[in-house]
């Protein structure tokens, strides 16, 4: 019989953010749309580390990934210097993905700031570009051919940091061929490559892309906010989509995360992650293990903590 996996989860994506601080310009109440999400009405509240623990509580998340949530962009370090004063006696925000604009003059100082930061994993400089503005995140297209965001991105690797893609699958060709360019660069594809056009044609254009992207040894993807874009979402609808994923990667290679609160949008901590326990349960519990726990720590270099005692090893 199939048996769900009951052990210890590391969440490789989530956000946190105190509106108090007035650092969050994408979800000010005349902000608009974004990204296609839909109204973001609900996420015009504090999520600190006690929220998130009061989400996941039903769940074994024994450590987590924090990944930029759209802090002023003026302003990337002030994002981590906050995230330095929380709590984390329990593990939430262990690590950090951090955003540095890449294309900007300062590149090479903010990452050599943000790198100097211990719990700096990675960076993000979301690239998901659509003609609908109410779509898109960036704001131009053909940023990864951009020579100037090139030259920020190669200097990634020398401070051992990873970078998150965040695309669309009409994005997807471009990104294998980065990721081509860059072989000694560690590539974390976001939220399934984000299957935005739900249609037949939509949804064969990120099969297809999904697949030559995953032809690069150098690329990850991380199954989280399956909801983001399939908001009448049911087993049924989710389950193809985790499970492409992982044909195309393996089980080496995928990681599960939450993207919480953004996926609060359109389903529960609880629906999201025994979501995942169900899709995965025909897998061995070796698979599960690494889906749930093991690529991410691998990924996000969490074995000092497995050492000091606070993860399993």
């Amino acid at each position: 019989m199939p048996k769900p996996y009951a052990g210890p989860i590391i969440d490789a994506h989530h956000h946190l953010w105190d509106l108090g601080l007035g650092r969050h310009p994408w979800l000010a109440a005349t902000a608009g749309e974004r990204g296609g999400l839909g109204e973001l009405g609900p996420l015009r509240r504090n999520c600190l580390p006690e929220d998130y623990r009061r989400d996941a509580i039903r769940h074994n998340v024994v450590a987590t990934v924090h990944v930029e949530a759209g802090w002023a962009s003026d302003d990337c370090v002030g994002e981590t210097q906050w995230l330095e004063t929380l709590d984390k006696s329990r593990g939430v925000a262990a690590r950090y993905v951090v955003h540095v604009p890449l294309a900007s003059p300062q590149a090479p100082a903010l990452i050599d700031s943000q790198a100097a930061f211990d719990r700096v994993v990675g960076v993000r400089d979301i690239l998901s570009w659509d003609p609908d503005p109410a779509r898109r995140f960036a704001a131009r297209d053909g940023i990864m051919d951009d020579s100037a965001w090139r030259a920020g991105l190669a200097l990634l690797a020398h401070h051992g940091l990873s970078f998150d893609l965040m695309v669309f699958p009409r994005q997807l060709g471009e990104a294998a061929r980065l990721a081509a360019a860059f072989p000694d660069q560690q590539f974390v594809v976001n939220h399934c490559g984000s299957p935005i056009d739900r249609d037949a044609e939509g949804m064969r254009r990120w099969r297809d892309g999904l697949r030559v992207l995953a032809e690069r040894d150098n690329v990850v993807i991380k199954i989280s906010d399956l909801v983001a874009y399939d908001h009448d979402w049911t087993l049924d609808s989710l389950r193809p989509v985790v499970l492409h994923c992982i044909d195309c990667f393996g089980t080496k290679r995928a990681m599960f995360g939450s993207d919480f609160p953004v996926a609060g949008l359109h389903a529960s901590f609880d629906e999201v992650y025994d979501s995942f326990k169900a899709i995965a349960a025909d897998l061995s519990a070796d698979e599960q293990a690494a889906l749930f726990f093991g690529n991410a720590k691998r990924i996000y270099r969490l074995d000092d903590l497995s050492s000091a005692g606070l993860l399993p090893a």
